[in-house]
C-alpha cells in the first residue's frame, strides 16, 4: 500500500476532518504549498520558526487593549527567547509559566516612569475565542537536519500539539522511537512550548508529555463518566481537542514535578480530568449540598495526590476567595509524601512542606484558626476534646486521602465536624479496584462506613481485587438482599457490643460479572475467618 493511501489519507486527512468538521479548527495542508513570507501561508519567514507571529501578534493585541505596537514587538521578542545551555525541559517549563500565566512587559508611564504588566496570550475564559489551527505535513528545519511532521496545532500561532501517525498496521510504540525521539534532537525548538504530544495508528492513541517515558503515555477512553470508552484517535481528538477541553487542559492538568532532584512534566489521565471538573461543580453547588462534595476513587497507582493537586490550583485559578485546604492522613509516610508532593509542584510556593505541618494538636487549631493556603496532618491530631468550634469566614476544604479504608472517616465525623462545624469536605479515596467511579455520600451523621480489602489467594485467581463498602444506616430491611443470598443481621465486633444496625448495601466493585457467584461464596467465608482473627466481621 501506498504512503498516500495508508497514512497520509486514511489516518492523517480522517484527523484533519475531526479537527476541522467536528471541532471547528482551521486545518491546512502545508508539504509543498506554504509560502513563506509575512504573508505567506502561515507567515513564517523561514523553516525554522515554529511559532507563527502573524496569529500571536493579533490575539496579543486582542487580549490586551493596552498593549502598543513597540510593546506587543517587546513581548513576543521576550516569549521566544531563550537560553542556549538551558535543557528542553527547562526552556518547556518556562515558556509554559509565560504562555498561562502571560508575558511581563515593560510599559512607559505618562510621568516617564516604567510598570510592569502582564500581557495575556490567551483567552481562558472564552475558549472559542482563541484561534485554533491545524498544520498537517509542515516542514521545519533544524540546525543540521530537515523533517516533516504530520499535524501540528497552533492555538493563537503558539505550537501546543504534536501529533505523530503511523498506518493501522504498525505499532504505536514505533511513532515513539522512531520518529519523536528523532524529533527531540533534530528539530528540537518544537518542544519548546509543546504541551501535549499525541502517538496514534488510528485504531489506538497514546498521549502524554515532554520527556515521559512511553509507559507512561496513556490512553483517553472517555469523554463522560458514564461512557464505556474507546482508545481510538477519534475518541482522543475529540475529549484533548475540543476547544474548552483543551484550554481547561493547558491551564489547569499540566504541572511540573521537581522530585528527587529532577524534573516530570505531568499531564492529568483521563479519569482525573473528569473526576475534578465532577468535583468542581461539586464545590460550586457546595451550599445547595451542605457541604458534602463526594467521593473520587482512584486504582492504585493512578495518581490520588496528583489529583489532589490539580483540584487545588484549580479552584484557586477559578474561584474568588481564599479557601484553606486541609489534607488528612492516617500514616506519617503517606502526609509527607502528599505534602511533598505539593511542594514539589509548586503550589506552596517557597514555603517549605514541613511548615504546613502541625506539630501537635494544639498547634493543628492555631493553624485552623488562621487561614494559611494548606495543612497536612494525620487524624489523630484532631485530639482536643475541649476545643472551641471553629467558624471560618472562609471555606476550609477537607481532602481525606483513604478516608473510606480505615476508620478515619467515623473519627472525622466525630473529632473534624466537632471542631469545624461548617467545613466543606471532599473525599478523596485510594482504592485498588475500581476505576473512576462515584456514589453520593450517606449523611455522615446517619451513617458509617466499614471498608474491607480483600487480598486473599482466592481472589488472585481471578486476578481481580475486590473492595466491600458496607452503608450501614437506618432503613427497611426490604433492602438488604443486594446478593440474593440470606439475609445479613447484625454488624458484629468482637468486644460484645453489637451496633445494631441494618445493611443497606454491600457493593461488589468488579469489572467480571461472571464471578459474582463465586464472590458471593468467597465473601461468607472471608468474613467468618476475618471475625476469628480479632476483627469485625458480619453475622451471616
Amino acid at each position: 500500500m501506498s504512503y498516500e493511501y495508508s497514512e497520509n489519507v486514511l489516518i492523517q486527512n480522517s484527523a484533519g476532518n475531526v479537527l476541522e468538521k467536528k471541532l471547528g479548527w482551521e486545518v491546512v495542508y502545508a508539504y509543498n504549498s506554504e509560502k513563506l513570507g509575512e504573508n505567506g501561508t502561515l507567515g513564517r519567514t523561514s523553516y525554522h520558526e515554529i511559532v507563527l507571529k502573524r496569529y500571536l501578534r493579533q490575539a496579543l493585541l486582542k487580549n490586551n487593549d493596552w498593549l502598543t505596537e513597540e510593546e506587543c514587538t517587546a513581548a513576543i521578542k521576550t516569549l521566544c527567547a531563550y537560553t542556549a545551555s538551558a535543557t528542553l525541559m527547562q526552556i518547556n517549563e518556562e515558556k509554559y509559566k509565560l504562555l498561562r500565566d502571560g508575558i511581563p512587559v515593560q510599559c512607559k508611564k505618562p510621568d516617564g516612569t516604567f510598570e510592569t504588566r502582564t500581557a495575556k496570550i490567551f483567552d481562558f475564559e472564552h475558549p472559542e475565542e482563541n484561534h485554533f489551527l491545524a498544520v498537517k505535513e509542515m516542514k521545519i528545519h533544524g540546525d543540521l537536519y530537515r523533517r516533516r511532521t504530520d499535524i501540528v496545532g497552533f492555538v493563537n500561532g503558539i505550537p501546543l500539539l504534536f501529533v505523530e501517525l503511523k498506518k493501522q498496521t504498525v505499532d504505536v510504540q514505533d511513532a515513539y522511537t522512531c520518529n519523536y525521539t528523532d524529533y527531540l534532537s533534530t528539530i528540537p525548538q518544537l518542544f519548546h512550548f509543546n504541551a501535549f504530544l499525541m502517538l496514534s495508528n488510528g485504531l489506538e492513541a497514546k498521549v502524554g508529555t515532554l520527556g515521559s517515558k512511553y509507559e507512561f503515555f496513556h490512553e483517553w477512553k472517555r469523554l463522560q463518566e458514564d461512557e464505556t470508552g474507546a482508545v481510538d484517535l477519534e475518541t482522543m481528538l475529540l475529549g484533548i481537542c475540543n476547544k474548552q477541553n483543551f484550554m481547561d487542559l493547558f491551564e489547569n492538568f499540566i504541572l511540573f514535578d521537581h522530585s528527587g532532584g529532577r524534573t516530570a512534566k505531568i499531564f492529568a489521565r483521563n479519569h482525573q480530568y473528569l473526576g475534578v471538573n465532577e468535583a468542581m461543580e461539586s464545590y460550586k453547588a457546595r451550599k445547595l449540598k451542605e457541604g458534602k462534595l463526594g467521593v473520587f476513587w482512584h486504582t492504585q497507582g493512578s495518581g490520588k495526590s496528583y489529583s489532589m493537586v490539580f483540584l487545588a490550583q484549580k479552584i484557586r485559578r477559578k474561584f474568588a476567595g481564599s479557601p484553606t485546604f486541609l489534607i488528612l492522613t492516617d500514616r506519617d509516610e503517606l502526609n509527607k509524601q502528599i505534602s511533598d508532593t505539593f511542594e514539589a509542584c509548586g503550589c506552596l510556593g517557597s514555603v517549605k512542606a514541613s511548615k504546613c505541618i502541625p506539630s501537635s494538636g494544639a498547634r493543628l487549631v492555631e493553624m485552623l484558626e488562621g487561614n494559611p493556603s494548606y495543612i497536612f496532618t494525620l487524624i489523630q491530631k484532631f485530639n482536643q476534646p475541649d476545643a472551641k468550634p471553629i467558624i471560618p469566614d472562609h471555606d476550609i476544604i477537607i481532602l481525606s486521602d483513604e478516608g473510606v479504608s480505615t476508620v478515619s472517616l467515623r473519627r472525622i465525623c466525630v473529632k473534624c465536624f466537632r471542631l469545624l462545624p461548617v467545613s466543606v469536605l471532599q473525599e478523596l479515596r485510594c482504592s485498588s479496584m475500581t476505576t473512576s467511579r462515584r456514589e453520593p455520600l450517606v449523611p455522615i451523621s446517619r451513617c458509617m462506613i466499614f471498608s474491607v480489602l480483600w487480598t486473599t489467594v482466592q481472589l488472585f485467581r481471578f486476578t481481580m481485587r475486590i473492595a466491600v463498602i458496607c452503608l450501614i444506616s437506618r432503613i427497611p430491611k426490604s433492602m438488604t438482599n443486594f446478593l440474593q443470598q440470606s439475609k445479613p443481621q447484625t454488624l458484629m465486633s468482637t468486644n460484645s457490643q453489637s451496633l445494631n444496625w441494618n445493611l443497606q448495601r454491600i457493593y461488589i466493585l468488579s469489572q467480571h460479572n461472571h464471578v459474582w457467584k463465586r464472590l458471593q461464596e468467597i465473601l461468607c467465608l472471608t468474613i467468618r475467618s476475618s471475625g476469628q482473627r480479632g476483627r469485625q466481621c458480619l453475622s451471616v
